[in-house]
């Protein structure tokens, strides 16, 4: 026998989600014959087999999430391979080492009364959690000495009960759960705000989403400490001459971060062009893997759904995020004259441990300058 675990997907991504199984248990495969389709965070994709033999067994079924190394499947030698010894599988180079297999269930014993975790609980209290499937660290003890109780346990259970099952997120938006606590155990994030007035666009329509692009770009210019990678182990920046735009992108299923790339020296129409094309393959769930990393700064323009202003997530190695919200009409003094003129508010948030608040401040300003040009 030989186990088949998941490979390593690229993109430092750790798990995927089975979608569908191409195989069944007793199929005789060959090489490069498609095994089962997973689901990432950035994409839908099939894992061929490495090698020809018969398959005994399947390791998950649809909707199982399974850790990058963890056993997909296992093959019988092909054209009647050798027998290897009973219990054991043989190493080909895709595991490490003998693993024994057995269909013998293991029971977790139950404790005695401790305080791992902060938690005191009897034996008892444990197991009728566990067989109500409650979840301890989220129940709030009332017993004596900060003890967990029965009545403890059944007051959760019957409020889980009357709120239904919990979903657990998957694809994009279980990776956006992973990339935002990483956000918020990585960076130290600083916000600035202020109001792009727009009155020099006149009656002409631009696109937005171009003119902040082109903002970006002249706030890099004139604070290029914004388009950087920190290091938190060296505690030390890497300012970066490229600007690899991360633009935001929402769908159905959950957030993108896709990276248009070099944005400073390419033209409106090239520009414009890999905004419709990104927008396409993120719906599509079709974005090369190229295009989903390695940006240097975000561009957010959550205006087009609502709201003002933002705290948006820094995602590391970035310092720094710019957030655009809805434009509105405003009373605006320009030239000394009172007018209704489109504002734009406009939210920075940066790492404060690599980035200062005047290099933040000036890098909005000039955004700003930027957007208020008549072109």
């Amino acid at each position: 026998m030989s186990v088949f675990k998941l490979p390593d997907l690229g993109e430092g991504l750790q798990e995927a989600e089975i979608r569908q199984w191409h195989v069944r248990e007793g199929d005789v495969v060959k090489v490069d014959q498609p095994l089962v389709s997973v689901e990432t965070a950035k994409a839908v994709v099939d894992v061929p087999s490495p090698r020809a033999g018969r398959i005994v067994k399947l390791h998950g079924r649809s909707g199982d999430i399974v850790r990058v190394g963890k056993p997909l499947l296992e093959f019988e030698g092909a054209d009647g391979g050798p027998e290897e010894k009973p219990g054991e599988i043989r190493d080909t180079g895709v595991v490490v080492g003998a693993m024994k297999r057995g269909n013998e269930v293991v029971a977790e014993k139950a404790t005695t009364v401790g305080t791992a975790a902060g938690i005191r609980v009897t034996p008892a209290v444990r197991a009728l959690a566990h067989r109500l499937n409650v979840d301890l660290t989220i129940v709030t003890p009332t017993g004596p000495d900060g003890m967990i109780t029965q009545a403890d346990v059944q007051r959760v259970h019957k409020i889980l009960t009357e709120v239904g099952p919990l979903e657990k997120l998957k694809g994009p938006r279980r990776a956006m759960a992973h990339s935002m606590s990483q956000a918020r155990d990585e960076a130290m994030p600083a916000t600035v705000t202020d109001d792009a007035c727009l009155h020099a666009w006149g009656a002409g329509k631009q696109d937005l989403t171009l003119r902040l692009i082109r903002a970006v770009v002249a706030g890099c210019k004139a604070e290029p400490s914004l388009n950087a990678w920190f290091d938190p182990h060296e505690i030390g920046r890497r300012v970066l001459d490229k600007i690899h735009l991360g633009m935001a992108v929402d769908t159905p299923e959950g957030l993108f971060v896709a990276v248009l790339q070099d944005v400073g020296n390419r033209t409106e129409d090239s520009l414009r062009r890999g905004l419709e094309r990104m927008k396409a393959d993120a719906q599509a769930r079709t974005i090369p893997p190229e295009e989903l990393r390695g940006y240097t700064i975000t561009l957010s323009n959550f205006g087009k759904f609502g709201g003002k202003y933002a705290t948006p997530a820094i995602m590391p190695p970035t310092v720094a995020i710019v957030a655009a919200g809805a434009a509105r009409d405003a009373v605006v003094p320009v030239a000394g004259e009172i007018r209704i003129a489109r504002v734009l508010p406009l939210s920075v948030a940066f790492d404060h441990r690599a980035v200062t608040g005047g290099e933040a401040t000036r890098f909005l300003a000039a955004m700003i300058r930027d957007l208020e040009k008549a072109a």
